[in-house]
């Protein structure tokens, strides 16, 4: 079948041992898998055999999941896991094409250090990195970095909004073919084509240059997945790709056409940016077996670690009867992006505490797809048709097994229907993408003097 005029953009959130929070009981599922090298590079190489344009990995700098109810932290799993730049150095080593994208913090790092290291996971890789820009939300995380609390939305996205423009400015700081490597001469680089950033704004003060070369994709490709106000805002501005979670398509196109909708004033079509939401996929050869493998993960379920998955979005509602209604009323939120999404999802679906907790521990706030890859395929191609996503970035229930369900059942069907590629377009991450090389700031800048 020949491909639609666009094609879908996928990629797999590798976090762990999978996004069910009861992933590492399940009995197919290594609990030793993370950290375990063997078991990241099984992942990545199964998802690039798949032609998936990105692994991403989330991450927090420590451990962020609230112990509410009493005894519920010490049942999670993904309070173990690799530092995201570390690990994808070495994945960068093992896979060819499938890019390669990272989480870390503009709250607690500093734009010369996070600047240098995706320059140097661009150049490991053949250009295939990505950042995906976070602010950071819980007190844990602050609590790891002299902070009592975490700065407020303001702050925390002024100062981001900032750090990216720095990080890019720093990325900017040498001309393309700066490196001349003269032997002859004994000149190594062109000093006309190496600049000074001398960067001075409200956050940050950077003098520049930095120490690595330009990268083969000029920027890495930049990924953020805010859905506040500042947080789009942000991303309509900056980003390449946009992480997204939504239950629902009507959710879906809401974020979408709000997003997009922001890109004019920032001199920026719409096609510039991939909007990806979150879906969780438990495929089957058969419905009855896609439901099977569904239920055994909901069966090993703790009620305190599903309560502990509300709690932190609402806060704690162990003091509430399980079987009652949400307690709207009651609510902390310490997300409030999130918890929107959730009390949502209870009103629309009319979901007691255990409900709702049973369903965002499935997918924690994204679209779950439990059906054969005709169905799975089926709710993509609607959402992908009807401006709600320019691709998907697939979620695995449980790892590995989620990943290979994934390549060897549902992309062959989006194959299939023309939907989704059947070999990379490039070598770099952009080039997959399909989102242009950026041109160097700086260097047209001097071009501009010289007419």
């Amino acid at each position: 079948m020949p491909p639609f005029p666009r094609q879908m953009k996928l990629g797999v959130s590798m976090i762990g041992l999978g996004y069910h929070v009861a992933a590492w009981r399940h009995p197919d599922v290594p609990a030793d898998g993370s950290p375990n090298i063997a078991h990241s590079v099984h992942v990545a190489q199964t998802a690039e055999r798949g032609k998936l344009d990105m692994v991403f990995l989330a991450d927090a700098v420590g451990v962020r999941e609230y112990d509410e109810p009493p005894g519920a932290l010490c049942r999670f799993s993904n309070s173990s896991r690799f530092e995201p730049l570390t690990l994808l150095s070495a994945l960068s080593m093992v896979t060819q094409r499938i890019g390669l994208v990272a989480t870390l913090s503009t709250t607690y790092s500093e734009p010369f250090h996070v600047a240098r290291q995706f320059a140097s996971l661009d150049h490991l890789s053949g250009g295939r990195a990505g950042w995906n820009v976070v602010t950071s939300v819980t007190p844990m995380e602050a609590q790891n970095f002299h902070y009592e609390t975490t700065p407020d939305y303001d702050k925390r996205y002024g100062r981001a909004a900032e750090f990216v423009e720095v990080v890019r400015g720093l990325w900017d700081c040498w001309d393309d073919d700066a490196l001349v490597r003269d032997k002859a001469s004994g000149v190594f680089f062109d000093p006309a084509k190496m600049r000074v950033l001398n960067h001075k704004g409200e956050y940050f003060s950077v003098r520049g240059p930095i120490n690595i070369p330009r990268t083969p994709q000029g920027y890495p490709v930049i990924v953020q997945a805010g859905a506040s106000e500042q947080g789009q805002e942000l991303c309509a501005a900056t980003a390449d790709v946009a992480f997204s979670a939504a239950a629902s398509l009507a959710n879906a196109q809401k974020y979408y056409a709000s997003l997009k909708g922001r890109m004019a004033k920032y001199g920026r079509p719409t096609s510039h940016l991939h909007v990806m939401p979150g879906i969780m996929a438990v495929v089957g050869r058969s419905e009855q077996e896609a439901q099977d493998k569904y239920g055994q993960l909901q069966d090993l379920i703790d009620p305190k670690v599903g309560l502990a998955q509300l709690a932190a979005s609402l806060g704690d509602l162990s003091a509430y009867d399980l079987d009652g209604p949400v307690p709207e009323d009651k609510i902390n939120p310490r997300m409030r992006s999130r918890a929107a999404l959730m009390l949502d999802m209870a009103r629309r679906n009319n979901f007691t505490i255990r409900q709702l907790y049973l369903a965002v521990a499935a997918g924690n706030g994204h679209r779950v797809a439990v059906g054969t890859p005709q169905q799975v395929a089926d709710g993509m191609q609607e959402w992908f048709e009807n401006e709600a996503a320019d691709g998907f970035n697939y979620v695995p229930a449980a790892l590995p097994g989620g990943i290979v369900d994934f390549v060897d059942l549902v992309v062959p069907e989006l194959q299939r229907r023309g939907l989704f590629r059947t070999e990379y377009e490039g070598k770099t991450l952009r080039e997959n993408l399909g989102v242009p090389f950026p041109l160097n700031r700086n260097a047209a800048r001097t071009m501009e003097k010289a007419v």
